[in-house]
């Protein structure tokens, strides 16, 4: 059964074209895809991202179980900090990349992919038993709605909506001004991976500066209940799937279930560029497997492209060497509204990602039987 969001009705009176997407069905865009990627690139955008899975492990054990499971360990982090890094098995190949937000030392919020909540849930619950730690595991997906506001203009629209002293609307409880600047300097000053209890428009929110599009910007978790009263606040474009899928492919981050998938894409971290998200002197699943990798190197590895050829590159589409001999494929392409060219990223041999023939034209990507000339690029394609 396809699963909804917490402001589907509203999305709906919006206009809002609708996808189905990990089992949710979401706003691909309320406009344009163009304009809604431009407003995230040049202002401000919102996002409805509640689709997004929430797992809440806490109790004595709760970071001792995360970091024997995510690549980066969060005994490393602070309270109030967050963390990303991916969920490997023990061959170390990628089941989920997440962010974890350590909120004390013993509750703990980690964001799987859409869809994937009750299988992480699970996956923690058991080896939660198997190691008789003590933590609890919660799927709390349908209790959040989660938002992101994106942009070089985001820290503004969060600053005057928010206040963490819990004050609210960005102004302290007795109006005074110098303080109302007080609080809206601490958002902007707010670092990144951090994360803090904030209330906005009168409901108390975690907010994180964090994102997936490549410019400065802030997730939140709001109650669901609350979540139209929240996402209202914010009086700025709202955004779909499909612009946040073209801003996340020029910022070069990847894409669960297309990037890497242990059935269809079975990745390392160190193949899909994520090697800075792994700590080899913490003991987690994957860690001996992962440690063989490091010292080799991978064979292959994520790989930027742009098309010189008209055309646009697209998921599983073929990429090929100069004599014609397919050497990987398309994992994520599109137009991007940014650089006005088509842009793709596959796995390729690893010289091919080292640099060595960064800006030749030595491969080319098959479209519908035609091959269309590429050179490589560096990843990210763009500079945010």
């Amino acid at each position: 059964m396809t699963r909804t969001p917490p402001l589907s009705e509203h999305h709906a009176d919006r206009g809002a074209k609708v996808t189905e997407f990990g089992g949710w069905e979401m706003p691909v865009q309320f406009d344009s895809i163009n304009a809604e990627h431009e407003s995230v690139r040049a202002s401000v955008g919102k996002f409805d991202v509640s689709h997004m899975s929430q797992i809440e492990v806490t109790g004595p054990d709760a970071a001792t179980l995360t970091d024997r499971l995510v690549t980066n360990p969060v005994t490393d982090l602070n309270a109030d900090r967050a963390g990303y890094g991916a969920i490997t098995d023990s061959a170390g190949t990628m089941l989920d990349d997440t962010i974890t937000y350590r909120l004390t030392d013993d509750r703990l919020l980690f964001v799987p992919n859409a869809g994937h909540d009750e299988e992480m849930a699970e996956r923690w619950r058991t080896h939660r038993d198997d190691w008789e730690l003590n933590a609890k595991v919660e799927n709390a997906t349908t209790d959040w709605g989660m938002f992101a506001v994106q942009g070089p203009d985001a820290a503004d629209a969060l600053a005057a909506a928010a206040s963490t002293d819990g004050n609210g609307s960005g102004r302290a409880a007795s109006g005074d001004e110098r303080n109302g600047r007080n609080d809206r300097a601490s958002i902007r000053d707010l670092p990144f991976f951090a994360v803090r209890e904030a209330t906005i428009a009168g409901v108390t929110c975690l907010l994180a500066r964090t994102g997936y599009t490549g410019e400065d910007g802030f997730e939140l978790l709001c109650p669901a209940d609350e979540a139209e009263r929240v996402w209202e606040v914010f009086d700025c474009q709202p955004c779909g799937l499909g612009a946040r899928d073209t801003l996340r492919i020029e910022a070069g981050f990847l894409l669960s279930g297309q990037d890497f998938d242990p059935e269809t894409e079975p990745r390392t971290p160190y193949e899909a560029g994520i090697g800075f998200a792994v700590s080899l002197d913490s003991d987690f699943v994957g860690r001996d497997a992962l440690a063989a990798v490091a010292e080799d190197g991978p064979a292959e590895r994520l790989t930027g492209f742009e098309l010189t050829d008209r055309g646009v590159p697209r998921h599983g589409y073929p990429i090929t060497d100069p004599e014609g001999t397919e050497i990987g494929t398309v994992t994520s392409g599109t137009m991007s509204p940014s650089l006005r060219t088509p842009i793709g990223m596959g796995y390729l041999p690893a010289a091919y990602a080292a640099g060595e023939r960064e800006g030749d034209e030595e491969i080319a990507v098959t479209i519908r039987g035609e091959r269309k000339r590429a050179r490589i690029e560096a990843l990210p394609f763009i500079d945010t």
